[in-house]
């Protein structure tokens, strides 16, 4: 190659750009809240350092803590949402913000009890829209059987940022002998999925887009406590061994998230897993893999083996579990790494996103 040659090459990869952040940078960008590798490192590096280490288990979304006087445990979560728009088809920001909260207290096995909600409103917000997300968060707190109990509300100027943001947390009881943690799996546990996924992230985007399909893709948004305590009951003693539910990163962040902190090899069939026709058909216009497509109303438990049959016909006689499957099994090989098989008979690895396919859709 002669010097010419070298110094437009130079050039060339100068003005070349990633369609993904580069994971060395100075400043915070959009992949840092997408629930992928860029999240995990902005937590384990930056935010455990600054409070102390934290939490033992910091792949949940919630953490279990004993109640210093009484005994007992308590469950504790909190989550912000910043979707646009702020209503789309099923649902909005409200419901959004209270199922999430819900959601990730039920994953550690805990009763959700009550919420708090901190709005951070911006000007020019038409109150009938606010007051129409209110209503929404209400109706789905009696539907989770929780109590909006607290709050806050602050007023910025406008920032073309969907006109709010919501903040909930909350608290829940765990029941005795419930011990849910990715540590506990074990080789030949059973993956199990609560239903079809992708809806909730292709609903938000096909509004974005203008998209128009057969049929309205809606959210999936809903509130699992029961499920999991339906499931709890199926498979007690410690059958259920983790659960997650699969928002941001989708299906995929979820098992990977699971085996990279339980040091386990996981293994799934893609043919197994759910995908709805018009999510697909979405996906595959946008170019997205549905597998790391949000949901709201989709979990993933691993059981042990003799209580998957129990567990899996416990999941389909509640009303957000009526489609669950079987997908997959935990295996002892690859640890930490899941391994998806193909409809060829193929396998190939499947690693948490960088960041995320889909910006703002909780």
């Amino acid at each position: 190659m002669s010097t010419d040659d070298q110094v437009v090459t130079a050039v060339a990869a100068e003005s070349w750009s990633c369609p993904l952040p580069l994971r060395d940078h100075e400043r915070i960008v959009t992949g840092h809240g997408g629930g992928g590798r860029l999240s995990a490192e902005l937590i384990e590096h930056l935010f455990r350092p600054a409070f102390g280490g934290g939490v033992d288990d910091p792949s949940h979304d919630s953490v279990v803590l004993p109640v210093p006087t009484g005994g007992g445990r308590l469950a504790f979560s909190t989550d912000s949402y910043v979707v646009t728009p702020v209503i789309f088809p099923g649902g909005s920001i409200g419901d959004l913000a209270v199922n999430g909260t819900v959601n990730d207290i039920a994953m550690s096995g805990a009763v959700p009890i009550a919420l708090s909600a901190a709005f951070v409103l911006e000007e020019g917000l038409e109150l009938a829209t606010l007051g129409r997300i209110a209503e929404a968060m209400g109706r789905a707190a009696t539907a989770a059987e929780v109590r909006v109990v607290t709050g806050d509300t602050k007023v910025v100027e406008a920032r073309d940022r969907g006109g709010l943001t919501i903040t909930t947390a909350g608290f829940g009881v765990v029941p005795d002998g419930v011990e849910l943690s990715p540590k506990r799996v074990r080789p030949g546990d059973q993956v199990l999925l609560s239903g079809p996924i992708g809806e909730h992230g292709m609903a938000i985007m096909s509004l974005r887009e203008g998209l128009e399909f057969e049929s309205e893709l809606r959210t999936d948004s809903a509130p699992l406590a029961g499920l999991v305590q339906t499931m709890l009951v199926a498979g007690p003693g410690g059958g259920v061994r983790a659960l997650r539910d699969a928002t941001r990163g989708g299906f995929a962040a979820v098992l990977c998230e699971l085996a990279e902190a339980g040091g386990a090899g996981i293994e799934y069939v893609e043919r197994d897993v759910p995908v709805p026709a018009d999510v697909a058909a979405a996906c595959s216009f946008l170019g997205l893999d549905p597998t790391h497509v949000a949901n709201e109303g989709k979990l993933v438990a691993v059981v042990a083996p003799e209580v998957a049959e129990e567990v899996l016909a416990a999941m389909r006689s509640h009303p957000h579990g009526r489609e669950a499957v079987r997908v997959g099994e935990v295996v002892d090989d690859h640890h930490g790494i899941v391994v998806a098989r193909t409809g060829l008979g193929a396998k190939r690895v499947v690693d948490l996103p960088l960041g995320e396919q889909l910006p703002r859709i909780c």
